[in-house]
């Protein structure tokens, strides 16, 4: 097969793309087709977004161009994470000459990498001619747009199932070409695909091209010429490190399928430790250290952490990390900041307080806050709104609950305020609670802090409990002091049984139930007190450390009889395991593909469930320690079992035809020789005739002799003439 010409002239020309964290990169936009309205400052924010820009990390969108505008700064751009927008512009030539990959992560209009349509003036006679994409052999992504072009030849040349990676993709659009506009052919060297009608605009191919072994892109013809599996828009040669671009990243020249973990497993320890060599993604690149404006989330460079983590820097490096709970989130308190002009929460702004863990300031409940403002055109306050407050753990300053709603009794929304800061005080006070009729418990249960102030609790006619709170417990300084009076005696909360819980320690109680209490009698759960642990029965067992009751591992199994489950925290300290048992530790599956140190590492499961290495050339898994265990083996076995019977059954039926034609043919020649010699003698006379000489009866022998002889030497026993 003769290797098209336009894949030769790229293997010569084209210089292999080694994409590395020093290449340029820049951040895509997502205007889409709004512009600016002067035409001059939108070619100079072009500009100034991409010149020596070679990789897009997002999409590059060249919109409302005018003609004669140099682009030639456009030549740098190599990679295109994103989509590619050419619209709305009347330049005749697109000098992206050097764009090799579009990855389509983001898709224009969610269907197409590459969109190009409307690039001309309607009332005049420019506009795009010709698309210099001559090295683009790559689209990951998405499907190709390209319509409504007055001017531009050769689009419908283009072979762009080539191009396109997924074979499904849908909506290519691509028109005729409209050669009535003097559009050329292409050069006779091109195979009539092209991007302009000279010898080096040809098209390269490099994968409709390729031999059927080939999963991918090729360099040639043969199955010797496939590129690397990683690689992408082609290739130079069959190495990861031969790819013109990666499919998934670039980790020092070599296209790889994900860059160094963080972690990888030790084999000696039975768990994943640090990997000093670790890399972190940053768009398709394998880089040692993200850049000083980007976050470390696990193995990746981001621009920001998701919701359920928040940013902390350690060793100078700014990193994402898990919360344990609700994320941190600073809000501005009333008389702070966008605050600083408000007296009282209300309708107007409990909005701002959704999802604040710390409030910087101070909280005030006022009767126009919970009732309304009419002076100020400010409604009643929703109950239920008052639900916002449940993910604060701090207030800076202090609390103030001058009012509150007639149908919530207790303040439980503040069940997770863990410290009052006091840095601001309300006349001295920082935790005031004034006049609030209907409230029967204050249910503060995590508040294990006031730094500063005093406490002021008073006139509130239905509260029970106050008195039972341990309030020193919680100062911070020698100076702070209680000012409690005027609530429900305790003697009528003990009548109609308002007291604290039997499983309540000395320190008091918040309100009814274990939950409530300061501290614990016997032991806690979570914030529940209770009278002991599941050490020995209960769904879910446990182990102790101190008064506190704490779960063991999930990976640990449930004893039967009175045992222990467990004897700490961790996968390390079950004493039966649930699945399996990798050297002292507890799993739900023996590794399979965890990366180590230097290749990744598989196990299998022995019948008592503990986890033991597989042969080391295993790359798949395996069932057992021997080589013909692996998975990719076992695979193969029925198969080359199938093919060896098959080759010697076909050996033999060849043997056996061979020998039946050779005998044949062997009888065939015996017998052809017996009926000529029969003729030959006879013409010479039988040995019976009579010789009517001396010297003619020898002739006749000599005769007989000879063929007699020859007959011998063939295996000719019944030529009676012989006897």
């Amino acid at each position: 097969m003769k290797f098209p010409l336009c894949l030769r002239c790229l293997l010569i020309s084209s210089v292999v793309f080694r994409p590395s964290a020093a290449q340029s990169v820049c951040p895509g936009t997502e205007n889409k087709l709004s512009t600016l309205s002067d035409l001059d400052q939108q070619y100079r924010t072009l500009k100034k977004h991409y010149e020596n820009c070679e990789v897009v990390m997002g999409n590059l969108e060249i919109t409302s161009i005018d003609r004669n505008r140099n682009l030639s700064f456009l030549k740098s751009i190599r990679e295109v994470t994103g989509y590619v927008l050419v619209a709305l512009n009347q330049f005749d030539y697109l000098p992206l000459e050097n764009l090799r990959i579009v990855r389509g992560t983001k898709l224009y209009e969610g269907r197409y990498a590459l969109a190009i349509f409307l690039n001309y003036r309607r009332d005049g006679f420019y506009g795009l001619k010709q698309l210099g994409l001559r090295n683009l052999t790559e689209i990951l992504n998405g499907g190709v747009y390209v319509d409504q072009n007055k001017f531009l030849c050769h689009a419908d040349t283009i072979h762009w199932r080539d191009i396109i990676k997924n074979p499904q993709a849908e909506l290519l659009v691509v028109p005729s070409n409209n050669s009535g506009l003097g559009c050329k052919r292409c050069h006779r060297s091109c195979n009539g695909r092209c991007w302009g009608h000279q010898d080096d605009q040809c098209q390269s191919l490099t994968k409709t091209v390729c031999a059927e072994q080939c999963d991918g892109r090729c360099f040639g013809p043969y199955v010797s010429n496939c590129c690397h599996r990683e690689c992408a828009g082609g290739c130079s040669g069959p190495k990861d490190t031969d790819c013109f671009a990666c499919t998934n990243f670039n980790d020092s020249g070599a296209c790889v399928t994900q860059c160094p973990q963080p972690f990888v497993y030790n084999p000696t320890t039975f768990q994943l430790e640090s990997n000093p060599r670790a890399k972190y993604t940053y768009g398709s690149f394998c880089v040692e250290k993200c850049p000083h404006n980007f976050v470390v989330d696990h193995s990746s460079c981001v621009r920001a952490c998701p919701s359920n983590k928040m940013e902390v820097e350690e060793n100078r490096t700014k990193m994402c990390i898990p919360c344990t709970d609700i994320c941190p989130k600073v809000c501005d308190g009333i008389g702070t900041g966008s605050l600083q002009t408000a007296q009282t929460v209300d309708a107007s702004n409990i909005e701002m307080f959704v999802n604040c863990t710390k409030i910087n300031g101070n909280l005030i409940f006022l009767i126009t806050g919970i009732k309304g403002d009419m002076y100020h055109g400010i409604g009643a306050l929703d109950p239920e709104r008052l639900n916002v407050f449940r993910t604060v753990r701090e207030i800076t300053g202090f609390l103030n609950i001058q009012s509150w709603p007639e149908n919530m009794t207790d303040l439980g929304v503040f069940s997770n305020l863990a410290t009052i800061g006091g840095r601001s005080l309300y006349s001295g006070i920082s935790l005031l609670i004034l006049k609030q009729r209907w409230i029967s418990s204050l249910q503060f249960q995590s508040l294990d802090e006031i730094s500063a102030g005093n406490v002021y609790i008073t006139n509130n006619s239905r509260l029970c409990f106050y008195n039972t709170v341990n309030w020193t417990s919680l100062f911070r300084t020698s100076n702070q002091k209680v000012l409690i009076r005027n609530n429900r005696a305790p003697s009528e909360c003990t009548q109609q049984r308002m007291v604290c819980d039997r499983l309540c320690s000395e320190d008091g109680c918040w309100g009814p139930g274990p939950d409530q209490c300061l501290s614990c009698r016997y032991f806690s759960r979570g914030r529940s007190c209770v009278p002991s642990c599941n050490l020995y029965d209960g769904d879910v067992r446990e182990f102790t450390n101190g008064s506190v009751c704490l779960e063991c591992d999930s990976q640990c199994e449930r004893s039967q009889d009175k045992t222990m489950t467990c004897l700490g925290t961790g996968p390390d300290q079950c004493v039966t395991c649930l699945h399996f048992k990798d050297g002292p530790n507890c799993v739900e599956k023996c590794p399979d593909g965890l990366q180590g140190t230097n290749s990744f590492i598989f196990k299998y499961a022995e019948a008592n469930n503990e986890c033991h290495p597989c042969h080391a050339n295993c790359t798949q898994g395996c069932i057992g320690p021997r080589l013909q265990d692996c998975v990719g083996m076992m695979d193969r076995t029925p198969l080359i079992a199938a093919g060896v019977i098959g080759a010697l059954f076909v050996i033999v039926i060849v043997a056996l035809s061979v020998a039946v034609y050779v005998r044949r043919k062997s009888i065939k020649k015996k017998r052809a020789l017996r009926r000529f010699l029969e003729t030959e003698v006879r013409g010479q006379g039988s040995s019976r005739v009579h010789c009517d000489s001396t010297n003619q009866l020898r002739e006749l022998d000599i005769t007989l002799l000879y063929w007699c002889g020859v007959m011998s030497r063939y295996d000719v026993k019944d030529f009676t003439a012989c006897t």
